[in-house]
């Protein structure tokens, strides 16, 4: 048990932190379920968006066996992980943190240009960009680049240098996947939709101009991660507007001129319109 001491001794601090820690086995994966869990035959532990304790004999349930309660570290359940554990693991999501994983010198310099300054911890071929909030983790949303939240863990590798940031907008797109488009579509404003199936099911015209106002502001008040913005609101007014054939020229050049006002050209504007219409089946 002397050689798991030090592991042990790291984890129980994380937790009195309020960073919820688990034992990693050589290879930094987790340790897997025991045999009454197997293949998730359990069904897996209710509500598995949260860590803390489980039942079972030693370590099970991967990321979700994170827990901040030292009674259950120094268990005897757990006795056997920590004795056979390379490394200690925490869950990101648990502390209300989210890990931006770059792995390796082409991310780090994107990181370095795209996003706001943090919490930085080095890892063996990268570096670990920590900020505080919680969102879906993603794996390869660019090259080289992992987001680890909720439902995900991280190995500890040290407290860092510099001061945690909030988690920015600019992190939050870069789970929002965007349809790619193999067509170039034209520089100019998409035509009308017209209605698909019977008369439009808006009562008033008001419906309509709120929503489009509303996506305009929602445009216009984007402070980063603009183009993602822009497709998701396309995607939002189309899910809403697209099939009645209530939307009109004017309409969609509100749109289009909110979006080209924040920076977006006009191809993007269409790429994204299209690229919305796609996903909707429109």
């Amino acid at each position: 048990m002397t050689a798991a001491l030090p592991l042990l001794d790291t984890a129980c601090m994380l937790a009195a932190r309020g960073v919820p820690p688990l034992p990693l086995r050589a290879g930094k994966v987790p340790f897997g379920n025991c045999r009454v869990c197997a293949k998730n035959a359990c069904g897996g532990r209710p509500n598995m968006k949260t860590p803390g304790p489980c039942t079972c004999p030693g370590v099970c349930h991967a990321w979700a066996a994170a827990t901040t309660d030292p009674n259950v570290l120094n268990s005897s359940r757990w006795a056997t992980a920590w004795r056979q554990a390379a490394a200690v693991g925490y869950h990101p999501g648990g502390a209300g943190l989210t890990v931006v994983d770059l792995d390796n010198a082409d991310a780090i310099t994107w990181a370095r240009v795209s996003l706001p300054a943090t919490r930085t911890v080095p890892t063996t071929r990268g570096e670990h960009w920590i900020y505080q909030g919680t969102m879906q983790s993603v794996n390869a949303v660019r090259p080289g680049v992992d987001i680890k939240s909720l439902m995900a863990y991280a190995r500890w590798l040290g407290p860092g240098t510099g001061v945690t940031a909030a988690l920015p907008d600019v992190v939050r797109a870069l789970a929002v996947k965007e349809p790619s488009t193999t067509r170039r579509a034209p520089e100019t404003h998409p035509a009308p939709l017209t209605g698909q199936s019977g008369p439009c099911p808006h009562r008033t015209p008001v419906y309509l101009d709120r929503g489009i106002a509303m996506a305009v502001q929602r445009i216009t008040g984007a402070r980063d991660a603009v183009h993602a913005t822009v497709y998701r609101t396309f995607l939002a007014v189309l899910s809403t507007h697209g099939r009645c054939g209530c939307l009109t020229d004017a309409h969609t050049a509100r749109l289009f001129n909110a979006a080209q006002a924040k920076g977006e050209s006009p191809r993007h504007c269409n790429d994204a319109w299209t690229n919305a219409r796609t996903t909707l089946g429109l």
